[in-house]
């Protein structure tokens, strides 16, 4: 449902990304919910509005601490894919304090771009609902990429022991499981559509949100 609204919206405004800075210590590393819910206390109007509910958030990368928690480094950002026509009603998170937990971080002035396409893209964590096994996650999400008539193969990353990539995020008391996604041989349009739609919910918690895969030479 996610997806065919967003879809709708971006063929009469096109999405952008809008990535803001910040500055912080340390936060958990699993602060999808946390961080869209300290964004929401700021824009109280978001979570009930029809295109908010599009909302993409991607989440801020750190280096690993331990115990749960990541280390913020020198140009730290969060970004956030939005339709164009709404990003003045964003601009307000620019000085803000956002707690994320225990933690707080000060947001800086934002920046905007258009995506770019690739034909390798990669999720960090995407969420099918039932999809909780490697076998039937690819299943949902090739079912999903056919509904948004977007070609691509998909694979499971494995980490360094040979593992499919598996990924859990906490919602209060819950735990969902998901799976890193990467998705190759896109053409240019298919791509730009993926990035633009991702796949799976939570979206606003940083799920389903695809960038290129960059290889080193």
């Amino acid at each position: 449902m996610e997806e065919v609204m967003l879809e709708t919206l971006v063929e009469t405004d096109p999405c952008v990304i809008m990535r803001f800075s910040v500055m912080g210590n340390q936060l958990p590393a699993d602060h999808g919910y946390a961080l869209y819910s300290a964004i929401c206390e700021q824009l109280p109007t978001l979570h009930d509005s029809e295109w908010g509910k599009t909302l993409g958030v991607e989440l801020i990368s750190g280096i690993p601490l331990g115990q749960g928690k990541v280390l913020l480094p020198k140009g730290a950002n969060f970004s956030l894919r939005l339709p164009s026509n709404h990003c003045r009603q964003i601009l307000s998170l620019a000085g803000k304090r956002l707690k994320i937990a225990q933690d707080v971080i000060t947001v800086g002035i934002p920046s905007i771009q258009l995506f770019s396409p690739s034909a390798n893209l990669y999720s960090r964590i995407t969420i099918i609902k039932n999809a909780t096994e490697p076998e039937n996650f690819l299943v949902a999400a090739s079912q999903q990429l056919e509904t948004l008539s977007i070609k691509a193969q998909l694979e499971i990353p494995l980490d360094e022991q040979g593992r499919f990539q598996r990924r859990v995020m906490r919602i209060r008391d819950r735990t969902i499981v998901g799976f890193s996604l990467a998705a190759h041989n896109l053409s240019d349009e298919d791509s730009l559509k993926l990035q633009t739609l991702g796949l799976g919910g939570r979206r606003h918690m940083g799920c389903g949100i695809f960038n290129p895969i960059v290889r080193l030479p």
